[in-house]
């Protein structure tokens, strides 16, 4: 499946956050009444989340270099305890080398954590790719990939 963020005004959104007005995502799977753009978009919705349960990747691809100092990830679980692990890559020769940013785990509990929110200081110079894998159960449970946010500066 291949999607195209619609544009939003300006460069950058408030707080200094890169519009998504010149990338291409490109996500596995989606549940139609909770689009990605939900998560990449201001006020376009409450978060993303995939069609079916397993492992999931969103890729955005810029159509011009960006360099970013900030990346803000934000995943939400209410309804079950589980262990996500995600990983963050980058290129910046669209897409052909990929470096690894961050790879994560974060174990959320109803009772307890239900939300996970990392902020990571980077030096990615002149960005073309960046690209979300999620693994909303390492046990291999069933559950659904969900995204709130991700933001970039």
């Amino acid at each position: 499946m291949r999607k195209r963020v619609e544009s939003i005004e300006g460069r950058a959104t408030d707080g200094g956050w890169l519009s998504l007005d010149d990338a291409e995502a490109v996500v596995t799977s989606e549940d139609p009444s909770a689009p990605l753009e939900a998560a990449l978009v201001p006020g376009r919705g409450i978060r993303w989340q995939a069609a079916g349960p397993g492992e999931q990747l969103i890729r955005i691809s810029f159509d011009q270099p960006h360099d970013v100092h900030d990346i803000e990830v934000v995943f939400d679980e209410r309804e079950h305890a589980c262990t996500q692990e995600f990983t963050l890559q980058w290129s910046s020769d669209n897409g052909q080398t990929l470096h690894p940013i961050v790879r994560q785990q974060f174990s959320f509990s109803p009772a307890g954590a239900t939300r996970e929110t990392e902020h990571y200081h980077v030096q990615l110079l002149r960005l073309t790719d960046l690209r979300l894998h999620i693994v909303p159960d390492i046990s291999g449970g069933a559950r659904v990939a969900t995204l709130s946010r991700l933001r970039l500066r």
